[in-house]
């Protein structure tokens, strides 16, 4: 169909224009050559292949999401560990990352690149601290609907380099942050839990600075709408909230849209019953929001994460019209199994890892 069609090129743009290689990339050209890279989050991998390819060879170690490594040079050290629950290899690449800190000269300078999905990716945790009680942790935050800036306060809480503290452990001369944002407010302090905080006292010099957010994804998004011929009706960070809740504002705005596009971003929360279904808050949306839409016409939305991945599924989201919602939608829904539902439906956004993740990215588009 060629509203949908549309509506994925508009969407893609918005992923794309923060992918993590051209972030990064872009950003490099006054930065000295550093003696380490670290790069932990979801898109470290294209991170650090951008500076890779402007810097030559440097040490550098990776810690990413499983199937996120991509093809990166014989020489860097990758470690791929669980997410959105944390794993032994968690545990692994956070202590590979302090250790790597800590073996720097005093002349050294680090370039560390940080991005969504470190929380859970990397974790040296606290003394007495298991990874049992790291999981248990992780669970608990995500079934209670929190927002990402509650959850990450709370793990801080066990951790020996989020806050601050990897670079605690820094004695070099420079150290210079990178980071791709996935939370509202583009807070330093809450992307990845706060692992590429600089210390409050420290005797080397920092800079940190924010690449790629998503607020430039919408503005992507927004110009390719433009490109299109589409009127941009909406521009918004406006999905803060639990997905029941941005369903029901959306709803009306929705089904009275006039001719042209929405473009919307943020981050949904989801409680989750004991045994949940398959999906994940994009996917839920997604749903709920076919059944504020059910019957109208001319009109396609398009949720997902922009890294890709939604819960722990290989979805990004949904792809709904005012012909989606049917029989047990609602039932799906109930029992967190929205991407059930959405699959039988045809309507999953499927991309595989983008390499990025600015949190969520909604496109509306009535024609």
């Amino acid at each position: 169909m060629e509203r949908t069609e549309k509506a994925l090129r508009i969407w893609n743009a918005g992923v794309e224009a923060v992918g993590g290689y051209a972030a990064t990339k872009a950003v490099l050209g006054d930065i000295e050559k550093p003696d380490q890279i670290l790069a932990v989050g979801k898109p470290a991998a294209s991170m650090a292949l951008a500076a890779l390819e402007h810097f030559g060879t440097v040490p550098t170690l990776v810690v990413t999401k499983d199937d996120h490594a991509g093809d990166l040079p014989d020489h860097v050290q990758v470690i791929e560990a669980s997410h959105p629950v944390p794993d032994a290899r968690s545990l692994e690449g956070g202590r590979a990352l302090r250790e790597s800190v800590e073996g720097l000269s005093t002349d050294a300078h680090l370039l560390l690149l940080v991005s969504g999905g470190a929380s859970s990716l990397a974790e040296d945790l606290v003394p007495g601290k298991t990874l049992d009680d790291l999981a248990q942790l992780n669970k608990q935050l995500l079934s209670q609907g929190l927002d990402i800036t509650a959850m990450n306060a709370q793990r801080r809480k066990l951790s020996r380099i989020k806050g601050g503290g990897l670079l605690s452990h820094f004695a070099g001369r420079k150290a210079t942050v990178l980071a791709i944002s996935d939370v509202p407010g583009d807070d330093l302090n809450v992307i990845g839990s706060g692992i590429g905080v600089l210390p409050v006292t420290r005797d080397f010099e920092a800079t940190a600075q924010i690449v790629a957010s998503n607020a430039h994804a919408r503005a992507a998004a927004a110009r390719q709408a433009e490109a299109e011929g589409a009127r941009v009706i909406a521009n918004e960070e406006a999905l803060h909230d639990d997905y029941q809740a941005v369903a029901t504002a959306l709803g009306p705005r929705l089904r009275d849209m006039p001719t042209g596009v929405m473009v919307l971003g943020g981050e949904p929360t989801v409680v989750l019953p004991e045994t949940p279904g398959r999906g994940g808050r994009n996917q839920a949306l997604a749903l709920a929001l076919a059944k504020e839409i059910a019957g109208a016409k001319g009109l396609t939305v398009i949720v997902g994460g922009t890294d890709g991945t939604d819960g722990p599924t290989q979805a990004a989201g949904g792809i709904v019209d005012g012909t989606t919602w049917g029989d047990d939608a609602e039932q799906a829904l109930r029992d967190a199994d929205s991407g059930s539902f959405l699959e039988k439906a045809r309507a999953l956004l499927v991309t595989g890892p983008t390499g990025t993740n600015v949190m969520d990215l909604l496109v509306a588009i009535r024609d």
